[in-house]
């Protein structure tokens, strides 16, 4: 046979080659393919290593005084006409508003107007009968003397929800120091860990801080009646209570011989 034939010549065939690669067994096929992505991973370009890695947070909190309060108040008018309905409500929101600027202070106490809404009145028959309408106004201050008692006096208006909360200069004051404290946490645990698994220390991989605060709304008090007379108004009785501040630091760590 000429070495021409020769190297043209088919191999022979087996039963793996007439099958191909349909005809293998599922368990070769799915562990070549894990194969291939164990290999190529540690080959990504710029990827660290993710041996010896453990993530966890630390967190560190105190509790302070609330010291803003809020005051939402509505106004509730009905009628047959919307066009009357509708003047109703911006005259009893204008007068509230009038009374409340009087008392305004920047950062003591803020007044700003909300949702303005009217709608159709249906009777027990399902048909229109007339329209009914809401307007919001609402309180907000550090000063809660002057809030609460700003309050009192806004004839007119139902108070539908009080929420205390904790001011930003008042979170500004500790963040830091809690930020601080966590980082400080973290750093503790971290050698810990590295201890406990018989590691000599540790390397930061990735590091997230996180602030916040757990306030939480007040039940909605109950309204108070609408013929309330302003002079007669008492101030709306409160009592701040304390909301909880906290930083989080959170992230992976290498653990190094």
């Amino acid at each position: 046979m000429s070495p021409a034939r020769a190297a043209h010549r088919p191999l022979p065939s087996t039963g793996l080659a007439r099958r191909g690669a349909a005809g293998l067994p599922r368990w070769f096929a799915g562990a070549c393919l894990a194969a291939a992505g164990w290999s190529a991973a540690p080959a990504l370009a710029g990827e660290a290593p993710r041996d010896h890695q453990v993530s966890f947070s630390a967190t560190a909190s105190v509790e302070v005084a609330q010291d803003t309060l809020s005051v939402t108040l509505q106004a509730i008018r009905d009628g047959s006409e919307a066009a009357a309905v509708q003047a109703a409500l911006k005259q009893a929101l204008e007068t509230a508003l009038a009374e409340a600027r009087r008392a305004a202070q920047a950062g003591a106490l803020e007044v700003r107007s909300g949702s303005f809404h009217l709608s159709p009145r249906y009777g027990r028959d399902g048909k229109p009968n007339g329209w009914t309408g809401n307007a919001d106004l609402t309180l907000e201050g550090r000063d809660i003397g002057r809030v609460a008692a700003t309050a009192g006096r806004l004839s007119g208006l139902n108070i539908v929800s009080t929420h205390y909360s904790i001011s930003r200069e008042l979170r500004e004051q500790h963040e830091s120091a809690l930020i601080a404290q966590a980082i400080q946490k973290y750093q503790t645990r971290a050698g810990e860990i590295a201890r406990h698994f018989g590691f000599a220390g540790y390397t930061l991989q990735e590091l997230n801080v996180q602030t916040g605060d757990g306030d939480a709304p007040r039940p909605p008090m109950p309204m108070r009646t609408m013929a309330m007379a302003s002079a007669d108004a008492a101030p709306l009785p409160t009592e701040a209570g304390k909301g909880l501040l906290s930083a989080t630091v959170q992230g992976t760590v290498r653990l190094t011989r």
